[in-house]
């Protein structure tokens, strides 16, 4: 079909009028339907995220943000509409880390649901300010109690978590691996949060919690190290742990702890903050530098040199009084 639009001219210091003339071919005009966040999700979650805890937690957050909007449907996503969300999800208790996380899952969707033509806007999301927080690490008194009950509940959960505290992985990087990952000295990831693959060497005790068991000592060949174990029947085993050590209240000691107790070892033991990224996997530095603080000895040298000049003073003396 054709259309003629009249435009104003001043071709020649005379205005008059144009006839334009433009073809449109109405058969690749696509009209934008309306869709609630829950019919974006389940057009795309399969595209956007893998099968696994993220995607599941990820389901949650869209399931929330679908519930806070009344499942109303729309055909473009206003600045005001996430404003909305994020006021909501501040009102429910949720931190800022908490809200960015689901902001950033939101984003994910919206962003494929507008590149594919089922809305026709986005707004502007910008990150919520992060506090830095108390990183919580086991002290190896803790870790040795702990793994001790692990221990005596499952023999598999035991070498696991061994495994975790020495190389700092994620529990479902472990989980996910199998035997050709696993080398003489080292172990490749390839499951990663961040996509990104990487490989770290082995500890001792971690290359023994890896090492393949003989044919005969099992009827059906393990596809890896831990593959007897899923997530939940890990977290199970460690929560009855953490409960018998008297840990059950401390709301930080979950598997995770393990990944931050390795990283702050490494940091308090010496080594620079980009081998500790290189060696968790992470994509930026920054996500390092929360274990910056525990690298002490970087500072001892300050000590030194107010010191130098300064006169110890005595205390526990009293002060005489100043006549004047």
């Amino acid at each position: 079909m054709r259309m003629t639009v009249f435009a104003a001219s001043n071709t020649g210091g005379g205005g008059r009028l144009e006839s334009l003339e433009y073809k449109v071919d109405y058969q690749r005009v696509r009209a934008v339907r309306t869709n609630s966040l829950s019919d974006l999700f389940d057009a795309y979650k399969d595209i956007l995220w893998s099968d696994g805890r993220h995607k599941y937690n990820v389901s949650s957050f869209i399931g929330e943000l679908n519930e806070i909007l009344l499942g109303e449907q729309f055909s473009s996503f206003d600045q005001e509409t996430l404003d909305h969300l994020i006021i909501s999800l501040r009102q429910r208790g949720n931190s800022n880390a908490t809200i960015n996380r689901k902001m950033a899952a939101l984003s994910k969707l919206l962003r494929k649901a507008f590149k594919m033509g089922d809305i026709h806007s986005l707004p502007e999301f910008r990150r919520q300010k992060e506090g830095a927080g108390r990183i919580r690490f086991l002290d190896p008194e803790e870790e040795d109690r702990l793994f001790s009950v692990i221990r005596s509940e499952s023999e598999d959960a035991y070498r696991l978590s061994v495994f975790l505290v020495d190389t700092g992985c994620r529990l479902g990087e472990a989980i996910g691996l199998i035997w050709n990952d696993v080398q003489d000295t080292r172990v490749s990831f390839w499951l990663t949060k961040s996509g990104r693959s990487r490989t770290v060497p082995l500890t001792g005790r971690a290359k023994a919690a890896v090492r393949r068991p003989p044919a005969a000592d099992s009827k059906r060949p393990r596809k890896g190290p831990f593959a007897t174990l899923t997530q939940p029947q890990y977290r199970a085993i460690w929560n009855n742990a953490k409960m018998e050590v008297g840990l059950g209240a401390d709301t930080q000691v979950v598997p995770h702890v393990l990944r931050h107790t390795c990283a702050s070892r490494l940091v308090q033991g010496g080594i620079d903050l980009r081998r500790v990224q290189m060696w968790l996997g992470h994509q930026t530095l920054q996500m390092t530098m929360r274990y910056s603080h525990l690298a002490t000895t970087d500072l001892d040298r300050c000590v030194a040199v107010l010191e130098r000049n300064a006169v110890e003073p005595e205390f526990g003396k009293e002060r005489r009084a100043i006549r004047t």
